[in-house]
């Protein structure tokens, strides 16, 4: 078994991110990737972090998941949400008895491992830093943001103390949490305007900060708020993100305020980072693949039916993407419907 060797699976923009900074400080890890050119490319000549961050090369060992061999006692997992499952069918022969499988990822990927390898083997973990793979072996690092971990139960384990001390060598701010699904859900919250934005080429700046879509994204955050709020989540703020400026479904003049400031603020964070699209913009646009918009606006979806709450928006917002996944153009009309929806709920 691999005592000191971290797994990294999924070498892509959050997982080679990471992975790449975790080496670099003399630990020992390895990254495991289904994309053959990706792993070569690392094999052949390193993995390359550029970017407004930081700028470095490392030689690190890249494998396909077929080529691994052994057990570990951690292992980062970094995939998108849609290849969860599948990557825990292939990674789970090789964790550990006693190890355990982060989750680097966007939604509630958390409750899917924790069915597969067992909710004492699961830790979660939440980030908003902006990274994109530019080509084979090369990731644009664009942004920092918010790194967080905890014990599903919210207990300060020793594993749970190693980890973080990991990953504040990663990002220096990172945080121990026992609320790790407050984080989870607030970035739910924040992904949904997220999801939003990339139904235009526009960025997300420009969408977020359009006066003529501000009270429908407000009201399409109030959505989810409520639905974590029924769910009795206790929401936790991040990156000058307040998800609790969403609360008051009903508006008013000082939630209207508060909500505005937010967005302000989000707006204010984005214009520093020099990640100006989301991964989801890039999965339409540039991939032309599926988006994770079924396992994070979908799953808040599935949440509000069980308990009978209405989420409109949202599910605008879902039919938007899954019809630009299906060939629709990317622009502005898509938010035209949002807009006219929000204004249909209001009356």
């Amino acid at each position: 078994m691999n005592e000191s060797t971290i797994l990294v699976w999924g070498a892509g923009a959050m997982g080679g991110t990471l992975a790449a900074c975790l080496l670099r400080s003399g630990l020992d890890v390895v990254v495991i990737d289904n994309n053959a050119a990706h792993v070569k490319a690392i094999q052949d000549n390193g993995l390359q972090i550029s970017g407004p961050i930081d700028e470095f090369k490392v030689s690190i060992t890249a494998l396909l998941p077929q080529e691994l061999r052994g057990q570990y006692k951690t292992i980062f997992l970094c995939t998108k949400a849609v290849h969860t499952q599948a990557a825990c069918q292939m990674l789970a022969p090789h964790l550990a008895p006693d190890g355990v499988v982060v989750s680097v990822q966007n939604g509630l990927n958390e409750l899917i491992i924790s069915e597969m390898v067992g909710r004492q083997r699961c830790i979660g973990c939440f980030v908003n830093f902006g990274a994109d793979i530019l080509e084979p072996g090369h990731i644009h690092y664009g942004g920092r943001g918010a790194v967080v971990i905890g014990e599903l139960d919210g207990k300060r384990s020793e594993r749970v103390l190693q980890l973080y001390s990991w990953l504040q060598i990663f990002e220096p701010n990172a945080v121990l949490t026992d609320n790790i699904f407050g984080y989870l859900w607030s970035k739910l919250v924040y992904g949904t305007l997220l999801f939003a934005t990339a139904t235009t080429n526009d960025s997300i700046v420009d969408v977020l900060a359009h006066p003529k879509y501000r009270t429908a994204l407000i009201a399409l955050a109030r959505e989810v708020v409520a639905v974590a709020d029924a769910l009795q989540i206790r929401l936790e703020g991040f990156n000058g993100f307040d998800p609790l400026a969403f609360g008051n479904a009903a508006g008013g003049i000082e939630a209207d305020i508060a909500a505005n400031k937010s967005m302000d603020d989000l707006v204010a964070f984005n214009r520093r980072s020099a990640k100006s699209h989301t991964g989801v913009w890039r999965d339409l646009a540039i991939h032309k693949r599926k988006t994770e918009v079924d396992y994070q606006l979908g799953a808040v979806v599935q949440e509000a039916r069980k308990l009978q709450i209405a989420t409109p928006l949202t599910e605008t917002i879902v039919h938007a993407i899954h019809a630009i996944e299906h060939g629709a153009a990317l622009d502005w009309s898509h938010l035209d419907v949002l807009l006219a929806k929000a204004q249909e709920e209001r009356t």
